[in-house]
């Protein structure tokens, strides 16, 4: 599927932290049965670039795989040659927006307050990601959304089950689901794998 429309049409990133890596491929494949389409694995995992490889290979036909936690554009390069289709920063750098760009992936830098939004996008970033959105909650979305209505916006930290719809409301692209989405404290097993998937469907359903 193309990359940023993809994002865009399924509005919802499930970010996978610090799972085994043993662990990462059912995971997805949990994710994907429950209708997400977009995963987030982030360069803080054990070992991410291994992981992206091998997720990106087995599903790559069937789901976006992208690489979190990118802090440079070092990170970045090697990221996309393991795979990712997308990088996302919590932070803005510029060079690792120019390099995601070069390689014709789709950049989702994290900034914070308007000006830093602004300068994200305006320097290639296609998607901003808002965080932490928890500190603001919705209506920080959208007030930012008013005079800002051209720039895709996508909270993260703090979306749940609870407040996902109200994000959307408020002019949000989309959202990052972490640990709202994935318990990485439960054992990996075909009964959470289960109610991974049954999870995954009612969040799809809340946003759309």
């Amino acid at each position: 599927m193309p990359i940023l429309s993809g994002i865009l049409e399924n509005k919802i990133i499930a970010i996978i932290r610090g799972s085994k890596p043993e662990r990462v491929l059912s995971i997805a494949n949990a994710l994907y049965e429950g209708g997400i389409k977009v995963l987030e694995i982030t360069m803080n995992s054990p070992k991410a670039l291994h992981v992206i490889e091998e997720v990106s290979g087995e599903l790559g036909d069937k789901v976006l795989v992208g690489a979190g936690t990118v802090l440079d554009k070092e990170t970045a390069r090697a990221a996309l040659l393991a795979g990712a289709k997308f990088i996302l920063s919590p932070t803005v750098d510029i060079e690792t927006i120019k390099i995601t760009k070069r390689y014709g992936a789709v950049s989702i830098p994290g900034a914070f307050s308007p000006t830093e939004i602004l300068q994200a996008y305006e320097n290639g970033g296609d998607i901003i990601k808002v965080f932490p959105a928890s500190t603001m909650g919705p209506g920080f979305i959208n007030d930012i959304h008013g005079p800002l209505p051209q720039i895709p916006l996508l909270p993260t930290g703090g979306v749940d089950l609870t407040n996902i719809r109200a994000y959307i409301k408020a002019g949000a692209a989309g959202v990052g689901l972490g640990s709202a989405l994935i318990n990485l404290k439960e054992d990996v097993n075909e009964s959470s794998l289960q109610q991974l998937t049954i999870k995954a469907r009612r969040f799809v359903e809340e946003i759309h």
